[in-house]
């Protein structure tokens, strides 16, 4: 008996060290999974949680003192930016407008350059013209200000879900103690899994025979939503509540809240899934989270639940039921008194059209925007990490110049079979910045983007470039330089000849350089070339930021070159800026998630070509719009200067069509994708487009001083000797006077004899 007890204890020692054993492995394992997980928490809580897309912004609108704009220019800004109109400002986001007077609660905005708080603003008008602009808040009048820039779109990447993300500080407090309160109450208390609540749960699921109820805490959610399937299981329901209790212990209960409100899911826009509370506030109400008012607060928290069945564009009545019952409980757990909980439960949902999250607005200048950043953020992950991104977009000048392509295109489309493309370029001169840019007909295309990708012959766009190659040897020629209009026949490629012709198959003998270039006359324009020589044009065409390598040869000189809508316009952009070469740009500055600058645009210009010689060019350019291939420009906008050119290519193949005014340079091309003839010229085809565009603004007449040296010149129309002034037959030009001989004779063709000073002269001057 005594040995049959010993072999038991002695069995039972050997069970009990197996048992310890087999105990302390389990706990090695487990505490080693919970490292692993706790590693997997850590890896994502400190890095990037989510793959958050760039945000894209247009550029800021700019008021200034006497700045001519009119007021319903700035109503319609503001009315872009999700600004409402109410009888008395007093919160962010809020304006009125009365007489003359706009008041307005500037929101607060983290611009590229710096940070600027709300600013409470009074801005004046006198007819068009800002009078005065007062910050209310300070009491003193200011010299400028900028409105935040429009939210144009985000570059979503693959992942299909968009967020914009928020800190607890850029949120009204109602928002997070809403959430609590509702979804759950216990969030402060419990460390992250609150077992009373899951029994609560239970008992309610089975009495109801099916689930009405949910035991997870937010800390559950979250962690279900950042690291785990779908799948239903007790297995992946322990994992959530380990991870749970992690998270808890390791971070606090703002980050965990505020990582909640950046991830939970609340609606589908298309293919994109809505996460955060941040972009749902523009999806919904067009507008940040920090103005959102209780009703939309309690709106966004009801539909934590089930976005889809609390969908409030499809099912509004079940949103309002459960809006008001959060309401309710805001008002039960004093949040809300009475009389604000009477009067949301009672207001409508006020729901925005969602517009202002519309995907693939304006494709072209997006599609310029993101070959500029591929080259800026090289590394992928740091253009999915919520970055802003400013831009050169001018909103206004975007939808004028869509709309301009698509109602001119309307109307040329009737009397051709050939269907009808187009491609336009809007810039700022002094900056080279893109204000817009469109790819095609139909604007909304994501495609083909003819304005960078297609390459057509320019024709006679190239011409200035040939004008300008003589002007810049002012001695041997200026604007009335007599060119030879006479039959020539040169040696082309391949030893064929090539003999050009006039666009009306008439030689006038001897025409001026100005007449020449305002006509587009082609042989005059041939002869001065190859005067010049093709190098030294093809030179020029360089210098004015044209990269793409082309043949020299003497078809060259009419435009037998294929660019780009985009390499044309940085030709015209170089030249409206009187020889100043910048690179066209669309991007100024990237900036962080949290606001750190990241990579700034550098000012940057070089004096490519003589400025006196462009100075003279333009004014060619001025006389084209006035008299030459373009007058009808100078027809339509009788009291505002502008200055361009007309392209037509060989059987009317491109249309084309560069001019500007003040500010601004625009390019236009029109033609048929497959290259087929479209029986337009430049003033027939392209240039209708440039002057439905201006129509629809309020272009600004050029205003170029003159560069040191230049000055009015007379000079005799047929041979283009320097002549006195008065004489007839005479023509009187810009010229760069001390590349000029003086007078030979005077109007009666005797020689102007120069006597010599004296010395009173030579001292004094005279």
């Amino acid at each position: 008996m005594a040995k049959k007890q010993k072999q038991n204890s002695s069995k039972s020692r050997r069970w009990r060290g197996f048992f310890f054993k087999l105990l302390f492995i389990g706990l090695v394992v487990f505490a080693a999974y919970l490292v692993y997980l706790d590693a997997q928490i850590k890896h994502t809580f400190s890095g990037n949680k989510w793959e958050v897309p760039a945000q894209i912004f247009a550029r800021p609108l700019v008021l200034e003192k006497e700045l001519e704009i009119t007021p319903k220019e700035v109503l319609e800004e503001l009315k872009l930016l999700g600004y409402r109109n109410v009888s008395s400002p007093d919160s962010s986001g809020e304006y009125r407008f009365s007489g003359n007077n706009l008041v307005i609660q500037r929101r607060a905005f983290h611009f590229a350059d710096t940070y600027e708080g709300l600013r409470h603003l009074q801005i004046s008008w006198r007819k068009n013209r800002i009078t005065s602009i007062t910050d209310l808040t300070a009491g003193r009048n200011v010299g400028s200000v900028r409105l935040e820039p429009w939210l144009v779109t985000r570059l979503v990447s693959s992942s299909q879900e968009d967020r914009m993300l928020v800190t607890l500080d850029t949120v009204p407090d109602l928002l997070p103690t809403a959430l609590t309160l509702v979804e759950d109450k216990d969030f402060y208390q419990h460390h992250g899994v609150a077992p009373l609540s899951i029994l609560r749960a239970l008992i309610v699921n089975i009495k109801a025979g099916r689930t009405v109820q949910g035991g997870s805490t937010l800390t559950q959610q979250l962690v279900k939503n950042l690291f785990l399937t779908r799948e239903r299981s007790l297995v992946r329901k322990a994992k959530e509540a380990l991870m749970a209790l992690l998270i808890d212990a390791r971070y606090s209960k703002d980050d965990i809240l505020q990582a909640y409100l950046n991830e939970v899911f609340l609606a589908q826009n298309g293919e994109m899934a809505v996460h955060g509370v941040g972009l749902a506030s523009y999806f919904y109400f067009d507008r940040p989270a920090n103005e959102l008012n209780p009703a939309e607060i309690a709106t966004l928290v009801a539909m934590v639940k089930g976005p889809s069945y609390y969908n409030p564009r499809r099912y509004p009545e079940r949103v309002i039921e459960r809006r008001n019952l959060v309401l309710r409980i805001l008002f039960e757990a004093n949040k809300l008194n009475r009389d604000d909980y009477k009067r949301y439960i009672n207001s409508p949902i006020g729901l925005a059209s969602g517009d202002s999250l519309a995907k693939g607005k304006h494709p072209a200048f997006m599609d310029k925007v993101r070959r500029e950043l591929t080259d800026i953020l090289a590394d992928p992950s740091l253009r999915d990490s919520g970055v802003k991104v400013f831009t050169t977009l001018d909103i206004y000048a975007q939808r004028r110049a869509e709309k301009a392509v698509k109602q001119t295109l309307e109307g040329l489309q009737r009397d051709r079979k050939a269907a009808l493309q187009a491609a336009m370029l809007v810039t700022d001169i002094s900056s080279g910045e893109v204000r817009a840019i469109v790819g095609g007909k139909d604007t909304e295309f994501k495609g083909f983007n003819r304005a960078l990708e297609a390459r057509r012959q320019i024709g006679s766009l190239i011409k200035p470039a040939v004008y300008l190659t003589a002007l810049e040897d002012p001695v041997a020629f200026n604007l009335a330089s007599p060119l030879e209009d006479k039959p020539i026949t040169l040696k082309s490629t391949g030893g064929k000849m090539w003999s050009p012709q006039n666009e009306d198959k008439q030689f006038r003998g001897q025409v001026p350089l100005i007449q020449a270039l305002t006509q587009s006359l082609n042989v005059p324009t041939v002869n001065l070339g190859m005067q010049v020589g093709l190098n030294n044009i093809a030179h020029t065409v360089n210098q004015l930021g044209v990269t793409s390598s082309f043949r020299k040869v003497p078809a060259m000189t009419l435009g037998a070159m294929a660019l780009t809508p985009f390499e044309t316009h940085q030709m015209y952009q170089t030249l409206s800026n009187t020889g100043r070469y910048i690179p066209l740009h669309t991007v100024t500055a990237v900036v962080s998630a949290n606001n750190r600058m990241l990579w700034k645009k550098a000012q940057f210009y070089s004096q490519r070509v003589d400025e006196g010689a462009t100075y003279l060019l333009n004014y060619a350019l001025y006389k084209v719009t006035q008299e030459g291939t373009a007058k009808r420009v100078g027809q339509t906008f009788p009291n505002i200067n502008m200055a361009g050119k007309t392209g037509t290519t060989d059987d009317f193949r491109d249309s084309w069509f560069s001019g500007f005014d003040r500010n601004n340079v625009v390019t236009v091309w029109v033609g048929n994708d497959n290259n087929q003839p479209i029986n337009l010229t430049g003033a027939g085809g392209a240039l209708p487009v440039f002057i439905n565009y201006q129509k629809m603004q309020q272009p600004k007449s050029l205003s170029r001083r003159l560069p040191k040296g230049l000055g009015i010149a007379h000079f005799n129309a047929h041979s283009g000797a320097v002549t006195v002034a008065g004489c007839p037959n005479s023509m009187s030009v810009p010229a760069i006077l001390d590349a000029l001989p003086p007078p030979a004779q005077d109007c009666a063709g005797k020689p102007v004899i120069k006597k010599n000073k004296t010395w009173w002269e030579k001292v004094f001057g005279g």
